[in-house]
């Protein structure tokens, strides 16, 4: 799939990923890691409509720890929130696993850019600074 392109006009500002669902379906947990962190790695913010399975956010977070370097990459911020059907499906349900719903928003930036604010079931509020 081609990659997306944007012109080099030498802005500073922040260059956000909206992602689809759709994207990143035919993808391997494997290239969906790669795809995010080579965003995340260049300064941008990267924003999936589907977010990712338990399975690959903990290997997201797992790559991540094995590349953070101090003077070149400092990690990732993280934030997701289930969606409805996973907000309203009763704690025995979660806790056995059943019917898991697909996250809903997954937020995902350089540690040093993005802090997270506020966080709820409706709304992540994060403060986004320049490289």
């Amino acid at each position: 799939m081609p990659e997306a392109t944007t012109p080099d006009d030498g802005d500073d500002g922040v260059r956000i990923d909206l992602i689809s669902g759709g994207r990143m379906e035919g993808l391997t947990s494997m290239e969906k890691i790669r795809l995010i962190l080579d965003s995340v790695r260049d300064g941008d913010i990267v924003v999936l409509e589907a977010g990712l399975s338990p399975e690959e956010e903990s290997k997201l977070i797992e790559v991540t720890m094995t590349e953070i370097s101090p003077d070149d990459f400092s990690g990732i911020e993280i934030e997701t929130y289930p969606s409805t059907q996973q907000a309203n499906q009763g704690l025995v349900g979660r806790l056995l696993g059943k019917e898991e719903a697909a996250n809903k928003l997954t937020v995902i930036g350089p540690a040093n850019q993005i802090e997270t604010l506020h966080k709820d079931e409706d709304l992540i509020s994060a403060l986004v600074s320049r490289k």
